[in-house]
């Protein structure tokens, strides 16, 4: 598909995610601006009236309950994050209700952790609740629960967590907003620089160097966690708009603005998507060149003769990853034994395993239905 085609069927997807991060929200500094978040909800409603559905994944609780904790740039230490979170995630919504309201728009609010995702059941519950607001007509607003999140069980940035979104929600197509107009060859205010208007595949991206944080100083994300976000978001089927939010009218009626990324792979199920890019790895199992065809090239399931050796702490059901002799990850699945317990089953076949600990043992330690293989 072309870009002019590509960003057509975004015009006119039915079903869309877009993520605004801090920096499009609120004043530098901080503090929520009305203005602008107003600007955003007359924009999404206008998509909504026009027969679309839409999940809006939003920055800025912490920048927005700065102010109120004399503060003028993200504080450092996670505990006054948090609290800036707690103070800032009211605000932040009281101000979308009431901007999507003067279009006769209900919101609810969505708060995530990794953990949410990470946790099988907390994932579907989570997915559940997305679709059910969709059918009612309510614009669901998503965000990370920055108030209780640790920094071990963090996203890291909201773009990875809308292109995930994207994924859950089954969505038509992805649009982030930036508070640059879309992804240049080099730092944007260098002379010289130029605009890519399509990256159709990694090849694309070779020796384009990108950035961080913005210079308000008040968000997470940069250019580098957009990108990631896309390559997450095409893996999986969803095509990806990556525009400034002073565009946001053209980037949602016309998309013929920004950046586009094109689908690179076809929509895996959302249990792979998850695996691969939600999931915290708790271990590492070493495995054998004979186990390292067997999953990789094999797509088999990992069995006890063909690991090495086991690395960390972990329980049945935890996810793990899977290295060749030399640390390489291979693959990343749910295992099904504690850590304590596999030891003592390396090397050995599991009829062998069956016969003399009995039929609990004929198992595999990683389904290949739970593994997804990272490196071909």
């Amino acid at each position: 598909m072309t870009g002019d085609a590509l960003r057509a069927s975004i015009a006119r997807a039915e079903r869309i995610v877009v993520k605004v991060g801090s920096s499009s929200l609120t004043r530098p500094g901080g503090g929520l601006d009305p203005d602008r978040v107003e600007s955003l909800a007359g924009q999404l409603a206008a998509r909504r009236s026009a027969g679309h559905q839409v999940v809006l994944v939003s920055s800025g609780a912490i920048a927005t309950g700065l102010p109120t904790l004399g503060l003028t740039r993200r504080p450092r230490d996670l505990a006054t994050q948090q609290a800036a979170a707690s103070v800032g995630q009211g605000m932040l919504v009281a101000q979308y209700s009431a901007s999507f309201a003067r279009h006769g728009l209900t919101v609810g609010q969505v708060l995530v952790t990794a953990d949410d995702v990470i946790r099988r059941a907390h994932y579907r519950n989570a997915q559940r609740t997305l679709f059910r607001l969709l059918d009612l007509g309510i614009i669901p607003i998503v965000n990370e629960n920055d108030t209780v999140a640790t920094d071990e069980i963090r996203f890291g940035d909201n773009d990875r967590l809308a292109a995930l979104v994207a994924h859950v929600v089954r969505a038509d197509a992805l649009i982030l907003l930036s508070d640059v107009d879309g992804l240049y060859d080099g730092p944007p205010t260098s002379p010289g620089a130029s605009l890519i208007r399509d990256v159709t595949g990694p090849a694309d991206l070779e020796g384009v160097r990108v950035g961080g944080v913005g210079s308000a100083g008040v968000g997470l994300g940069g250019m580098s966690t957009k990108v990631e976000a896309a390559s997450i978001a095409t893996a999986a089927g969803v095509p990806v708009l990556l525009a400034s939010a002073t565009d946001l009218e053209r980037a949602v009626t016309a998309a013929d603005v920004g950046t586009v990324f094109h689908p690179t792979g076809r929509r895996s199920s959302t249990r792979l998507l998850w695996l691969e890019h939600a999931t915290a790895p708790q271990g590492h199992l070493v495995l054998d060149a004979g186990a390292v065809q067997a999953v990789v090239h094999g797509r088999k399931s990992l069995l006890p003769a063909g690991i090495l050796r086991v690395e960390g702490t972990f329980a049945a059901g935890d996810p793990v990853e899977l290295l060749d002799e030399n640390g390489t990850t291979v693959a990343r699945g749910l295992v099904n034994f504690d850590a304590q317990e596999l030891p003592g089953l390396l090397g050995r076949s599991t009829k062998d395993l069956a016969r003399e600990l009995g039929p609990e043992y004929e198992r595999e330690v990683v389904h290949r239905d739970d593994l997804v293989v990272m490196t071909t």
